[in-house]
């Protein structure tokens, strides 16, 4: 796959297909997580919690379902649930039936709110590797389109909006910090940097206990990890995809992984400084700032709150600071 799997031409067309339904969500700075993350660091924080279904990845699957161009007799697709909440919006408001497969014990008020928007919820297998096998049999038995969560120009170009509208509402931004667990946020990101900021360092950080993408991008090539393990579960993938991973290990500045325990801590701060929910995996792009506060000293630095959908038990393991 090209290092370069989307154009800037389809950030655009996206963002166009977009409009009609998703308004910009909000970038705002908070001088108490400024203090709190010291080093003179800036922080600008992109609301993605404050999407429709709580997370980015709307985006992504408005994108993909707006660009079909034929109806299909349905899409499905294997997430641990932000993937598939997005694809459900977008099937309720275009009308396209929607298959969203889970692994078994996945987050409960995720499933809730997927069977509430009207889709179909698969639960089967262990992880979310594993549901991506469940996917390929309902393609085979009903003929549904998969919509996959990182191997789609369309989702990748979705994903690209969100550093469009960083960069035209703050253009001299110093650096960009993503959470990665299939890159489409971070490989949008590169592709809007290239063109309307050329040079802009963009780092990356993943969970520690998921983290087959941060090593394949220190050994320089593809790796898969027998699991993944992190209460982050929109970061818990155990390998790496072939239409991000050129792109990442072609334009990242750096990559970081950061534990679980500085995941718990950084969400612990956004709640504390934006009085936002967020959960796990959209504090981890905070936490992998946080770990990179020497290299980015005295910098303005964009972060996204990608995701807000975390379930009760686990906030309050993260908070009673169990995690």
């Amino acid at each position: 796959m090209s290092a370069q799997p989307i154009s800037f031409s389809d950030v655009l067309a996206a963002r166009n297909r977009l409009r009609p339904h998703l308004q910009p969500t909000p970038l705002r700075s908070y001088p108490v997580l400024d203090r709190e993350v010291g080093a003179g660091i800036r922080v600008l924080v992109k609301h993605e919690n404050f999407q429709p279904t709580g997370a980015f990845k709307v985006r992504n699957g408005l994108s993909a379902l707006t660009a079909l161009q034929t109806a299909p007799p349905g899409v499905v697709a294997a997430t641990r649930g932000n993937h598939g909440l997005g694809l459900a919006w977008a099937g309720l408001r275009l009308g396209i039936p929607v298959t969203v497969c889970v692994p078994e014990g996945n987050n409960p008020e995720k499933n809730a709110a997927v069977r509430a928007l009207g889709a179909r919820l698969v639960e089967e297998g262990p992880d979310y590797d594993a549901s991506a096998a469940t996917v390929d049999r309902f393609v085979r038995e009903e003929g549904l389109h998969v919509v996959h969560s990182t191997n789609d120009p369309t989702v990748v170009a979705g994903a690209g909006t969100i550093t469009l509208e960083v960069l035209e509402e703050e253009p001299g931004i110093d650096a960009l910090v993503f959470a990665v667990g299939g890159g489409s946020q971070a490989v949008g990101g590169l592709t809007v940097a290239r063109e309307l900021r050329p040079g802009l360092p963009v780092y990356a950080a993943q969970a520690a206990g998921a983290a087959a993408i941060h090593d394949a991008w220190h050994l320089g090539r593809p790796v898969s990890h027998p699991a993944a393990d992190t209460f982050a579960d929109g970061l818990a993938t155990r390998n790496t995809y072939p239409f991000t991973f050129g792109a990442l290990r072609a334009g990242l500045a750096g990559f970081v992984t950061v534990t679980d325990a500085a995941i718990a801590e950084a969400l612990r701060l956004v709640l504390a400084s934006t009085h936002t929910l967020v959960e796990g995996a959209g504090a981890a792009g905070l936490a992998g700032l946080l770990a990179l506060r020497e290299e980015l000293a005295g910098k303005t630095v964009a972060v996204v709150l990608s995701g807000a959908n975390i379930d009760a038990e686990t906030l309050r393991r993260v908070l009673a600071r169990e995690i």
